[in-house]
Parts: structure tokens; C-alpha cells; sequence
């Protein structure tokens, strides 16, 4: 039986992700999130200058490349979907920038220890993929001193959020204690925990926590056409978006 996340993954890739996929290789500025707010102004990334970049759950690999055409020595791009790592490919191709692609969920990476200075997540494993799995998989990859950085939907856009179709509320509409695994009707399973459950689960794996970034819409941002589970205006007001930033450890630390 096909994985419900690939299914899900196949069929966004041919509505959205193959058409866009070009357009967002070429792009020069990095920005994160649905709000694109970019890089210059979150400082969420390391400096990747002549660094080895896994990242997991790379779908077309568009921050992949980004990442490689700001120094990257070596970008490895992990991701479950066929389909979207056949985007990559050809947009790999075309751009020449080098890429390694993989087709590995992120839970289950075939690669070397200690092989990469920066792991990054941006909406791949972060949420799909289960976090009791995928954090240590991060933590094997990683050298000691590597960095583990990944975006994910906030803790509390989750808690105000009644299902996948509905806007987000401005008051809770599920409880905190006990959220992990989610089955939405139309887009696969997604993971979500509240923010002590990731601090302990980071620590636990070696990491330390450098930041947390939440990430707020610009005053200029309108509600996205396609991620319209959260409103702009509500976004202005909470934090729809997070950026988790973690060193891992020393052994001798």
C-alpha cells in the first residue's frame, strides 16, 4: 500500500509543485514560509559557505538550491515522492547547480554518520514525518558542532485550527495535552507537538537550543490562495510559522 503522505505529495506535485518548481530554482533571495518574509530579516540560517547541507524532505529542492548558489560545498536532498524528485532532477539539470537527491523518508536516511554540518527541514520532515524518529535520524546525520534548523506550522495555529478546510479560529478548538498525530481527510498525516514536548525531545537527542523563531505575516502580506488555513490578519497578530535553530552537542559536553 502506497504511504498516504506520497499519495497526497504525487497529486500536489502535478495540481501546484511542477509548475512553480523552475520559477522558485531561480529565484537568488532565500524567504521562508507562506508569508515569504526572507532570510536578511529572520537570520535563521547558519553560514553554509563550503558546509554539506542535508535536507529532509526536500520536495522539488527549491531551498536546496538556494542554499547550494549561497556556498554550499554539497546539498543532499532527501524526499519520499517520486514525482517530486523527478521535478528536482530536471530542475537540477537545468540549472547545473549539482544536487544529490535521494528517495529515503525522512525517518529512514540512507546515509553515513556524521556526514553533514547543516540539517535543514523546511515543511518536510518537520511535519511530516514522525519527530520521534526523524530528530534522532537528524542527529546521526549531523557532525558534532552541525546544526539542525527546520520551519514548521506554530504550536498554536494547530491548537485554533478545527480541521485542514477551516480557517484557523481566534479561540482554541482542540486540546494541547495529547496532540502528535494528525489525519487530515485530503493531504496525508502530519505531526505536531507542543513547544516543551520538542525541547525535551531535542535535548534528549544531543541537541542545544540556539533559537525559536516565530515568524509574524508582513503588514503587506494578503492570505494566501492556496494555504488559506490561516488568514493573513491572523497571522499579523500570532505567530502562524515557526523556525527551530539547534546545535548539536559535543560528545564530551
Amino acid at each position: 500500500m502506497t504511504h498516504p503522505n506520497i499519495e497526497a505529495w504525487t497529486r500536489a506535485n502535478t495540481e501546484h509543485y511542477d509548475a512553480r518548481a523552475e520559477a522558485a530554482w531561480a529565484k537568488d533571495e532565500i524567504d521562508w514560509g507562506i508569508w515569504r518574509v526572507p532570510e536578511s530579516e529572520l537570520h535563521a540560517l547558519p553560514d553554509v559557505t563550503g558546509k554539506a547541507v542535508v535536507e529532509l524532505g526536500c520536495g522539488t529542492a527549491y531551498f536546496g538550491a538556494w542554499l547550494k548558489k549561497r556556498g554550499a560545498a554539497r546539498v543532499v536532498g532527501v524526499d519520499p515522492t517520486p514525482a517530486q524528485l523527478e521535478t528536482a532532477r530536471r530542475c537540477n539539470e537545468k540549472f547545473g547547480l549539482g544536487l544529490e537527491l535521494v528517495e529515503a523518508f525522512g525517518e529512514d536516511v540512507p546515509l553515513p554518520d556524521d556526514s553533514f554540518d547543516v540539517a535543514l527541514s523546511e515543511y518536510g520532515a518537520s511535519i511530516w514525518a514522525d519527530p520521534y524518529e526523524w530528530i534522532p535520524e537528524a542527529a546521526r546525520l549531523l557532525r558534532p558542532g552541525g546544526e539542525l534548523v527546520f520551519l514548521r506550522n506554530s504550536t498554536l495555529v494547530i491548537l485554533c485550527s478545527p480541521d485542514e478546510d477551516v480557517p484557523a479560529a481566534e479561540t482554541l478548538q482542540r486540546p494541547q495535552f495529547g496532540m502528535y498525530r494528525f489525519q487530515w481527510p485530503d493531504s496525508g498525516v502530519e505531526y505536531h507537538l507542543p513547544h516543551g514536548e520538542w525541547i525535551r525531545l531535542l535535548r534528549a537527542n544531543g541537541f542545544e537550543i540556539l533559537d525559536l523563531i516565530e515568524i509574524q505575516a508582513p503588514a503587506e502580506a494578503e492570505t494566501h490562495q492556496r494555504y488559506d488555513y490561516v488568514s493573513a490578519d491572523w497571522a499579523r497578530k500570532w505567530p502562524s510559522e515557526e523556525i527551530w535553530r539547534a546545535r548539536l552537542r559535543h560528545p564530551s559536553f
